[in-house]
C-alpha cells in the first residue's frame, strides 16, 4: 500500500461537469486538463505511489442532471483495489429512494457518502434530512460534507446561482455532529470564509475531521498550520481535489508549509487509514 492517501479525487465518467463547467474550473483552479478516462486517471495515482479516495456528488433535484451511478465508483475501485478506494453519493432530497441508495452504497463496499450542500441545495441539519444520516450512523458510513466557498460558478453572474450559505459549518454541519454523535463527518476542504467555524468543531466534537483539499498548502492561514501541529493533529486529512489540483502540486507546496515533522505523516496517511479502516 502507498503511504500517502489522497482523500478528495474527482474521477472522469458519465455525468460530473459539463464542458463549458470544466473550462470555468480549469480557469479558476489554474489547472490542466483532466484525465481523457480512469486508466489514465489509475496510471497517474500508481505512478505518483498514491491511494485515493473517489466520488461525485448527485445534484440531480437541484439541476436537473443525471447522477454519477455508485456502481460506477465501485467499478473502479474493483478494477484498481490498491489504488482507490470510494465513497457513494445520494441526492438527500430524494427521502426514501436516498436511504435505499445509501444501504446499496454501503452494500457496494463504499466506505462513505459524498454531499456539497451548496450545490445540492439544502442544510444539513434540516430535520427533514435526520433520517439519512441516522441511515449513515447505522451503516457505518463516513459522511463528508463539502464546506466553505467552491469553484462551482465563480466568476458567472450571480456566482451560476450557486449559494455559499449552505456549506458553512456552523450550525448546519456542528448541529449534525452534535445530534449524531456515533457518526464520522470530514468536512471537505479548508471552510474559508468560516475556517474558524471547522477548527472549533475539530476541537469540540470528536466524530469531525477534516480534509485539505482544494487550496494550495501555500494559502493555508497560521491558524489552519497551528492547530493541525497541536490540538487537531488527528483529525486532518491530505486531500488533493483532483483534476483540480493534483496531488503533484499540493505535495510540492505541502513540503515548503510550516508543518512539524512529528504531524506530516499524520496527514499524509495515518489518520486517512485510520479512519477507512486500512492497514
Amino acid at each position: 500500500m502507498a503511504q500517502m492517501i489522497d482523500f478528495h479525487i474527482h474521477p472522469p465518467g458519465p455525468g460530473g461537469l459539463s464542458t463549458e463547467e470544466q473550462a470555468q474550473m480549469t480557469a479558476y483552479f489554474r489547472s490542466g486538463p483532466p484525465p481523457a478516462s480512469n486508466e489514465e486517471m489509475a496510471d497517474y495515482y500508481q505512478r505518483q505511489d498514491l491511494f485515493g479516495v473517489l466520488f461525485a456528488i448527485d445534484t440531480e433535484t437541484a439541476t436537473g442532471r443525471p447522477p454519477v451511478p455508485n456502481a460506477y465508483i465501485a467499478d473502479c475501485v474493483r478494477r484498481w483495489p490498491k489504488t482507490f478506494t470510494g465513497f457513494g453519493t445520494v441526492d438527500p432530497w430524494k427521502g426514501k429512494a436516498a436511504l435505499l441508495e445509501a444501504e446499496r452504497v454501503r452494500d457496494l463496499g463504499l466506505k462513505g457518502l459524498k454531499f456539497h450542500p451548496s450545490t445540492q441545495e439544502f442544510y444539513p441539519n434540516d430535520r427533514r434530512f435526520y433520517p439519512l444520516w441516522q441511515k449513515a450512523q447505522a451503516l457505518g458510513l463516513i459522511v463528508l460534507f463539502h464546506s466553505g466557498t467552491t469553484g462551482v460558478g465563480a466568476g458567472q453572474p450571480g456566482g451560476g446561482g450557486v449559494k455559499l450559505g449552505f456549506a458553512r459549518p456552523i450550525p448546519y454541519m456542528d448541529d449534525v455532529a452534535a445530534d449524531f454523535p456515533e457518526l464520522t463527518i470530514v468536512m471537505a476542504h479548508p471552510s474559508w470564509p468560516w475556517q474558524e467555524e471547522q477548527l472549533a468543531m475539530l476541537v469540540h466534537k470528536p466524530n469531525v475531521y477534516m480534509d485539505l483539499s482544494g487550496w494550495s498548502p501555500k494559502y493555508f492561514s497560521p491558524s489552519l498550520i497551528t492547530y493541525a501541529n497541536n490540538v487537531v493533529s488527528d483529525k486532518v486529512l491530505f486531500g488533493s481535489d483532483y483534476p483540480a489540483i493534483t496531488p503533484e502540486r499540493w505535495l510540492r507546496d505541502f513540503a515548503q508549509a510550516a508543518f512539524s515533522d512529528e504531524v506530516r505523516p499524520k496527514i499524509l496517511y495515518d489518520n486517512a487509514a485510520r479512519l477507512l479502516g486500512l492497514a
